[in-house]
């Protein structure tokens, strides 16, 4: 186990970098170590859970192909408890694996060969998206954001970051929260696909099969939100161009 130097006056988040091979752990732990994290190295899927609950870490970097548990396997069990942000790597490259990844719950997805610079730029995002702290803090620091948004029966409180319907909180990962708040911080605008990953991922769509992405993730909050999201209410799609949310107004005659 190895840990970097923390910064003065800010929390040092841990990270747990979970893949089979030494030479990815030993490059990823001198590089985020470098850069003022706190890592955490697992070999396989069994020993990440075991450090997972010991060392509870902000964020996991999870490779897909591992003995033991496969990277899916373990994504699936952490989410069945926590929120945590999961980053996948992988040397399958096919769009229907990556879907199937982010389908599960992970906020990204990196296909090696990969540089480690954007590894950590992409970690950077996310953390400084969710904040930094433990993950055993619920919720965890709050972040600035639009106050309390009620939407029809659902009620956002985006500085909490916590989404409830009659007084039972709905479970969100941080990447689907940011995408409703994206979604919602202009009710009614159409938000184009390639805007949404470049906000919510960092980079632009390289090819048609990346804006994938933000359709996994739109499926995913509307499952959890929508009454029917076969005939979604909430967020509505625009054919050819991207997603737009119900104006506030609309949402609170269709609850009257």
């Amino acid at each position: 186990m190895q840990s970097g130097d923390s910064t003065p006056n800010q929390p040092t988040a841990t990270l747990l970098v979970v893949d089979d091979e030494p030479a990815v752990r030993r490059v990823l732990s001198m590089r985020l170590q470098l850069s003022g994290y706190r890592v955490v190295c697992a070999e396989d899927g069994e020993q990440a859970l075991e450090l997972f609950a010991s060392e509870q870490p902000d964020l996991v970097v999870l490779d897909v192909m591992m003995p033991k548990l496969d990277g899916f396997a373990v994504c699936r069990r952490l989410r069945a408890e926590s929120a945590v942000p999961i980053v996948f790597l992988s040397s399958l490259d096919a769009i229907a694996e990556k879907v199937a990844g982010l389908d599960l719950g992970a906020d990204d997805y990196l296909s090696k060969p990969f540089s480690p610079k954007e590894l950590e730029a992409r970690i950077n995002r996310i953390l400084g998206r969710v904040g930094r702290g433990t993950a055993s803090q619920d919720p965890r620091e709050p972040v600035a954001g639009l106050g309390v948004i009620r939407l029809g029966d659902l009620v956002v409180d985006t500085n909490r970051r916590q989404v409830s319907r009659g007084g039972e909180r709905i479970a969100l990962t941080y990447t689907e929260f940011s995408l409703l708040e994206l979604l919602f911080r202009e009710p009614g605008r159409v938000v184009p696909r390639a805007e949404i990953l470049e906000q919510l991922w960092g980079y632009p769509p390289r090819r048609t099969a990346d804006l994938r992405v933000v359709d996994v993730y739109v499926a995913r909050l509307r499952g959890k939100l929508e009454p029917d999201p076969r005939n979604p209410e909430l967020i509505l799609t625009v054919r050819g161009t991207g997603y737009a949310s119900q104006r506030l107004g609309e949402l609170s005659a269709a609850g009257a």
